[in-house]
């Protein structure tokens, strides 16, 4: 079984199936239901909401569904929004790390105009030396055609959802309207391994000196790799904002769905006015959890504490703003949580997603199984016992970034240039679009690639 720091599931696992040889047969749907029973009824955070007697005749899927103590406004208004079982428990693993088969651009789907049903999409980032940049593709960029269909709500998802060769037709978003240009150009998804860490660059404005880092998802090293590659691409990016006196950061999390643990931890070290003696996060699970880790590894189990680093910028800091977004969740939250304590945290952007759960991943394939399990297991507290951000994180400042996207940087994108104007109290440029303008642009949005990538809003997993 494939997971690291959670050791007691390994055994758990044994107890359903026997050593096999390397030839493995894969498991029966029944044997493949007695595993995922086994390890959610151990783990799962809400495991006194777990039938005593499951249906094991369910196919996985159904049966995994049938296990959940899901969300409901009204009846659970403390469920489960975010636990998730994968049909390949390797596909699983690779999109944790960063690895899928994509055409390297991620985008937002949007009702354009508003109140019809046509839909363009809206290039958020695109992967340097991915298949969408070698076609030319940039953030901003919109497309209203897919293989020549113009994309409404009742097709869209039939356009885009697949692994095929698409042809994207161009157009210009201008005084309301849409207008589609003779431009196309052919992507095709490969499988791509990205590096989260986008963007850095350092603004001096006055005595500010100003820090700025787009991050994108919380992956220590490439899949299947042990070098903590992009940990120590930030740690060398803070040492350069330390070595330049950076006084002031912003932190670009608005694409960040969440991630790893320990990069967040890794983050948090390089921001915090904080020692390596001070608690990051707390980790609370189910009684039985606790219990058995409590016995085996003692109190410091339950939490995570900063890490010392040579390359923190947390003593000079005079402001930190974060922008964030609905997009914004999970280990970006935890970030944010676990900051509060030491310092003033300024978030700038629209509320965040409202997640203060923590998954493992759960896999087996030696032993037949061919599903990977993402389950909600703990809930995180930062140093005072807080964690009341289940319902998001609301922004300081509400902004929209709009459907005319700036390149990341440019001081001209509202959620960067309202930042840099609650450093320096001077705006650069223009002023972030009103709350009234934010709430109407998040109601024409239909969906976006981030909600979807390695889970979107449902990560938050140790490693």
């Amino acid at each position: 079984m494939r997971l690291r720091l959670f050791l007691p599931v390994i055994f758990l696992a044994a107890l359903v199936f026997s050593c096999k040889d390397k030839n493995v047969d894969p498991a029966t749907e029944t044997q493949t239901n007695q595993w995922i029973y086994t390890n959610m009824k151990y783990w799962y955070y809400w495991t006194d909401h777990i039938t005593d007697s499951p249906d094991y005749n369910k196919t996985p899927s159904d049966f995994f569904s049938s296990l959940l103590y899901k969300y409901d406004a009204t009846a659970r208004p403390d469920g489960d929004r975010f636990s998730w079982m994968q049909e390949s428990a390797k596909e699983l693993e690779a999109s944790l790390g960063g690895s899928s088969k994509t055409t390297g651009m991620e985008y937002k789907l949007v009702y354009f105009p508003a109140n019809t049903s046509d839909v363009v999409g809206i290039v958020l980032y695109v992967i340097p030396g991915s298949p969408a940049a070698q076609a030319g593709f940039a953030r901003g960029d919109v497309f209203s055609s897919v293989n020549g269909q113009k994309m409404t709500d009742s097709n869209y998802s039939k356009l885009l959802n697949t692994d095929e060769k698409k042809t994207y037709t161009l157009a210009n978003i201008k005084d309301g309207t849409v207008e589609e240009t003779a431009t196309k150009r052919d992507v095709t998804p490969v499988e791509l391994q990205e590096d989260p860490v986008f963007f850095d660059s350092v603004y001096t404005i006055g005595a500010n000196k100003i820090g700025y880092v787009v991050y994108h998802q919380f992956i220590p090293e490439p899949y299947q790799t042990n070098n903590k590659a992009y940990d120590k691409k930030l740690d060398a990016i803070f040492s350069e904002f330390k070595n330049s006196n950076v006084n002031a950061l912003v932190l670009d999390l608005r694409y960040n769905p969440g991630g790893y643990v320990s990069s967040a931890t890794n983050l948090a070290s390089l921001i915090g006015k904080v020692t390596s003696n001070d608690i990051f996060y707390y980790k609370e699970y189910n009684k039985q959890v606790t219990e058995t880790n409590l016995k085996k590894y003692g109190e410091s189990y339950f939490y995570d504490k900063f890490v010392a680093k040579s390359e923190n910028i947390g003593g000079n800091l005079k402001n930190l703003v974060v922008l964030v977004s609905s997009r914004s969740a999970s280990a970006s939250e935890l970030v944010i949580n676990g900051l509060k304590p030491f310092m003033t945290v300024t978030l700038v952007g629209g509320k965040t997603v409202g997640k203060n759960v923590g998954s493992v991943t759960l896999s087996d394939e030696k032993n037949g199984i061919k599903v990977g399990l993402q389950p909600i297991v703990s809930k995180s507290l930062n140093k005072d016992k807080k964690s009341d951000y289940h319902v998001g994180f609301e922004p300081d400042v509400k902004v929209s970034e709009g459907n005319i996207l700036y390149p990341y940087g440019d001081p001209r994108d509202p959620l960067l240039g309202e930042a840099l104007f609650q450093i320096t109290g001077t705006h650069v440029t223009r002023q972030g679009r009103s709350a009234r303008v934010l709430q109407e642009e998040a109601q024409n949005e239909l969906s976006s690639t981030i909600s979807r990538k390695a889970g979107g809003s449902n990560m938050f997993y140790d490693k």
